[in-house]
């Protein structure tokens, strides 16, 4: 019998490990869009974070999700992800 191993992801906020299923994908698209990947299949660059609007404002504040796709993160980018995870959470 063989133990499913559960695939780990660190969130870019608060650095912390966690289950797959438990943080959400932030994704650069190669159109260089910046968009909630719910469904963790969209091609591009990921970036995971916590389901928590802690963590994506945390995100912000230390340039985190800057630094995991090298390009700038406007405001208006963090207001519609703060929008879309409200409906995840």
């Amino acid at each position: 019998m063989s133990v499913k191993k559960i695939p780990m992801r660190m969130c870019t906020a608060c650095r912390e490990m966690k289950p797959k299923r438990e943080l959400v994908r932030v994704v650069k698209t190669p159109e260089n869009e910046i968009l909630l990947d719910l469904t963790g299949k969209l091609n591009g660059r990921g970036a995971y974070i916590c389901k928590s609007a802690e963590c994506l404002e945390k995100a912000e504040k230390s340039n985190a999700l800057q630094r995991a796709f090298s390009c700038e993160v406007s405001k208006e980018i963090y207001e519609r992800l703060k929008k879309e995870l409200q409906t995840v959470e």
